[in-house]
């Protein structure tokens, strides 16, 4: 019974299709418009109307690519529409989108995408149409098209009514009569109300319902809704439907009998005639007026079987089946609902299925428990799969019937919104650059810092290279002072006693030989001593690096807020470090504080200096955020580490991890020979 009333909103909409096209008379000396009026003419077998369609798309297709071909395809296409032919319909419009895309056509697109949206309905593919009717959508409200803009969203709106979706219906519903407000567009009003009426019948609220029909009713105008529309049939008809939920099949059967008095509606909608026809039989049979039936369903369910109204014979089918039940003939009920099960399987229709079992459920009592296992489980499995689909439209409910208010509430709740938004932007913003300059400036001081430290360095390795050279040029002159005044004049005396050897005896010889031996050895013990104090000399020369790094860290302590312990063994003989190693470590510790009060976050900083067998040992650790060594790109900071270790021939582990802090422990060789000899050279 369902199927009766959703028949005339899809087909109503057709129509609009139908009167798209421009009709002209045969006798027009233009081809194509012949060939279309052909393809229109209602009283045509449909295969003819086929021939006649191809034939005008061929003479479009022959055409310079303009919007004039465009319109003429979309002509082509309505035809195709209205003669159900749905492959040459769709392969139609999508060559009309493809031009439509090339030439930017922003209208032609919309109004392809429509037609797509109505192709995947007809072919009860949801998710395709409303994707494509959401399309459209976009490009009207861009457009501010809100005449398409409205029908659009009533072609949203019954394919959410189709699903079961009522909630997010009505919602698309009233979102197209927000749109449409204040204007004269009786088309779209009617058919906004007819849907309404339509819904508000489904969920039981029947009174909304026969309101919104008779506002249908009171929103036709002729100059606007063609007449062969039969708008105010299918509006009659709704009502009576109605009426027939309600039980009260009196005024179900006036209201079906004014709607067959309509003009020319046989002609003009014959699917319409039909299901007034059956409405009208099925009331009769409720109230025991039984005098036409069941001529009246046989006939409605001829016109139908002749237009193939696949859900109508259904219909028709089952009202027979509760007919012939009643007056005891077991045999046709179950001949016509067992024919209406396997028509609506045949077609995927559900809620006939679910009509047939339950009508097979009180012709065969013996059987009804099967037939009700099915039932339940259908009707289940149809509740989810409404669910599931209602939430992939909308999520939305519509929980108000009064749109003004809701507008209303609406807007004053968008702008608090807004400007509560906005309002929390502006702090966050705020916020953000005071913590941006802030640290900007605190990287700004501890560059100032780092400059003035390489300063320091740079001029203690002037000043180391200058003491060496003074201390140098002192040695060199102490040593030829010593060599000169003591020690080669001694030497000289002693060479020449050994020259006047030669003229003594052999004994006399040998005791004065025994003499200048011990001057030789007297001689040798000056030349340790003055090699000795020339060693003592250089081993005051201790440079300041101890001092350089108390100074860098002094700095650290007074800028940054974290907590800075250090420690230097004081074992560590420095002298026998390079200058390389040293400028190399201060760099290292340089590098880690920064990297340490830039990201890290952390409270407590410890540096600290060790001395290992043949290796001094930097270990520098924080209690920071930490970061994860496998997943983290080495930045540049850590690079520097590890390539000032790498020139030191030493190596460097770093560990850290997530909220457990970073440390870093730099090992360097120190032989002592080797370092003797480099800092001597």
């Amino acid at each position: 019974m369902k199927k009766n009333y959703l028949i005339l909103l899809i087909f109503f909409i057709g129509c609009t299709k139908q009167n798209e096209g421009t009709r002209v008379s045969s006798q027009s000396r233009d081809s194509l418009d012949l060939y279309l009026s052909l393809a229109n003419e209602y009283k045509l077998p449909v295969e003819i109307k086929q021939k006649y369609n191809q034939k005008a798309f061929e003479v479009i297709m022959s055409q310079p690519d303009d919007s004039l071909k465009r319109v003429n395809l979309f002509k082509v296409a309505n035809r195709y529409f209205n003669m159900r032919d749905w492959n040459n319909y769709n392969k139609t419009v999508k060559i009309v989108l493809e031009k439509a895309q090339k030439a930017k056509d922003s209208v032609s697109m919309s109004k392809a995408y429509i037609y797509l949206g109505d192709y995947y309905s007809s072919q009860t593919s949801s998710d395709s149409a409303f994707a494509f009717y959401y399309k459209a959508e976009k490009l009207y409200l861009a457009t501010d098209d809100f005449y398409n803009l409205a029908k659009t969203r009533l072609s949203k709106a019954l394919l959410q009514y189709n699903e079961g979706d009522f909630y997010g219906s009505e919602k698309a519903i009233f979102n197209a009569l927000r749109v449409v407000k204040g204007k004269n567009n009786n088309d779209i009003l009617y058919e906004a109300y007819n849907l309404l009426g339509i819904l508000y019948n489904e969920l039981g609220e029947y009174e909304k319902a026969i309101e919104f029909h008779n506002k249908a009713i009171a929103s036709i105008d002729d100059k606007i809704i063609p007449v062969e529309f039969q708008s105010k049939a299918t509006s009659l008809n709704n009502i009576g439907f109605v009426y027939q939920n309600l039980s009260d099949y009196k005024k179900a059967n006036f209201y079906f009998q004014e709607g067959l008095k309509e003009k020319n509606l046989f002609n003009q909608k014959p699917e319409l005639y039909a299901i007034l026809l059956d409405n009208l039989a099925y009331s009769q049979f409720k109230l025991n007026e039984t005098s036409q039936l069941p001529n009246l369903f046989y006939k409605a369910l001829k016109i139908r079987d002749s237009l193939q109204l696949t859900a109508g014979i259904t219909a028709s089918k089952m009202h027979l089946s509760e007919y012939f039940a009643s007056v005891k003939d077991t045999a046709k009920a179950l001949h016509y609902s067992n024919q209406a099960l396997i028509v609506s399987r045949r077609t995927k229709n559900f809620r006939n299925v679910l009509v047939a079992l339950k009508q097979l459920s009180l012709i065969q009592p013996e059987k009804a428990s099967k037939f009700s296992e099915d039932y339940i489980k259908l009707n289940d499995s149809l509740q989810k799969a409404e669910r599931k689909m209602g939430d992939k439209f909308t999520r939305i409910e519509y929980e108000t019937n009064e749109i003004k208010s809701e507008n209303s509430s609406l807007e004053i709740q968008n702008r608090t919104l807004v400007y509560v938004f906005s309002f929390f932007l502006l702090i966050v913003l705020f916020f953000y650059i005071y913590k941006t300059q802030q640290a900007r400036n605190r990287e700004l001081l501890f560059k100032q810092q780092q400059q003035i430290a390489n300063e320091d360095i740079y001029n203690l390795m002037i000043s180391q290279q200058n003491a060496i050279e003074t201390m140098r040029i002192r040695e060199k002159k102490k040593v030829a002072q010593e060599l000169h005044d003591g020690v080669l004049g001694r030497m000289f005396g002693v060479r020449i006693s050994l020259d006047s050897l030669d003229k003594l005896d052999e004994e006399t010889a040998a005791d004065k030989r025994k003499k200048y031996l011990l001057e030789l050895k007297e001689i040798e013990q000056d030349i340790r001593e003055i090699s000795h104090d020339l060693n003592k000399e250089k081993s005051g020369l201790i440079n300041n690096f101890v001092a350089i790094l108390e100074k860098l860290f002094q700095n650290q302590i007074n800028t940054f807020s974290a907590k800075l312990i250090y420690n230097i063994d004081s074992n560590i003989k420095w002298d026998l470090v390079s200058n390389v190693v040293k400028i190399n470590l201060y760099r290292i510790i340089q590098e880690a504080l920064q990297n340490a009060n830039k990201y890290a976050e952390a409270k407590t900083i410890s540096v600290e200096f060790k001395s290992e067998i043949n290796y001094l040992v930097l270990s520098i650790s924080d209690d920071g955020v930490g970061f994860n060594t496998h997943k983290t790109k080495k930045g540049i900071g850590l690079q520097n580490i590890v390539q000032r270790t790498a020139e030191c021939n030493g190596n460097v582990d770093i560990h850290s991890a997530k909220s457990e802090g970073t440390s870093i422990i730099v090992k360097i060789p120190i032989d002592q020979k080797i370092n003797k000899i480099h800092n001597e050279s």
